[in-house]
């Protein structure tokens, strides 16, 4: 990614509980022990951009629950996608899910989702700022790229360039899930559970929980898999989707901010896509399914 020079910027007046600056990630540095991190739910992050016609590497900025308020210096536009929630300027309700104007002065307020977890606010040109190792992304486990949102902040803004890439009206979005299927291909450690605990799997409900955050989706209820091989692994890689059992037998499905390495047995993977889209929009208390990937 090439520095992005500075032509405007958003001064953030309300943080949010957690928001953080996001793109595609920084894959391909796992062997020196840095995590992909990126935007949770993708398809929501590249609508943003597309609604601009920004670059589908292009910053933005991801919000957990309760939104973020913006002012901008200069004129510009920007989009809101992800989790759905009201979009004001300046206190008038505008469009989600669509281009808005926003003027120079103007204050936006993205508030609380309706319904999922994350929202995405893309602004015309992206986010600016230094890359760090190809990524404006912030990683909450390594601590790389920019720092959580705080009161004050200034958000560099990157130029629009003189013939912008079509952008687009509006588009369509799955809405949160009220129930997660997750296609799990089981391995490589799946011959560490019983035969009995495997068959389990596939019919248990477990639930979202509250622990549940960039890193890793949490599960909780259900039935917890039963080992069938005493011992330790030694740390091996992880992958995006990588559903890890600890010793509570309850699976957590690595997103992400996953570490790179970890101990305990991997009973599957669920690939990158739309499930795990859906699970960066997954609340807590909502019911979870592993099912057998074709």
């Amino acid at each position: 990614m090439t520095e992005v020079p500075v032509t405007a910027g958003l001064v953030v007046v309300r943080p949010g509980a957690l928001t953080t600056v996001q793109d595609r990630g920084r894959p391909g540095y796992a062997h020196l022990g840095v995590p992909r991190s990126g935007a949770l739910d993708t398809a929501a992050y590249a609508l943003a951009n597309r609604l601009l016609g920004n670059p589908s590497d292009a910053a933005a900025l991801e919000t957990t629950l309760d939104g973020v308020g913006l002012r901008a210096l200069a004129a510009t536009s920007v989009a809101v996608t992800g989790a759905p929630c009201s979009v004001r300027v300046s206190g008038r309700p505008v469009a989600w899910g669509a281009p808005v104007r926003l003027p120079a002065g103007a204050e936006l307020e993205v508030g609380r989702a309706e319904s999922g977890v994350r929202s995405y606010v893309a602004v015309r040109g992206g986010l600016a700022g230094p890359a760090v190792l190809g990524s404006r992304s912030t990683d909450l486990l390594s601590g790389l790229g920019p720092p959580v949102l705080s009161a004050g902040m200034l958000l560099p803004v990157g130029p629009t360039g003189p013939d912008p890439a079509p952008g687009a009206d509006a588009c369509a979005l799955p809405g949160a899930p009220s129930e997660l299927l997750l296609p799990l291909r089981p391995g490589p450690r799946a011959d560490w559970f019983t035969g009995d605990s495997l068959a389990e799997l596939w019919r248990s409900a477990f639930r979202v929980s509250a622990m549940s955050n960039r890193i890793g989706l949490r599960t909780e209820g259900g039935t917890p898999l039963v080992r069938g091989r005493a011992g330790e692994l030694p740390s091996e890689g992880m992958v995006l989707g990588a559903v890890q059992v600890p010793p509570d037998g309850l699976p957590v499905v690595f997103l992400a901010d996953h570490p790179v390495t970890g101990g305990y047995p991997v009973v599957g993977v669920v690939r990158p896509g739309p499930a795990l889209d859906a699970a960066a929009q997954a609340r807590p208390g909502v019911p979870v399914r592993f099912v057998q990937a074709r």
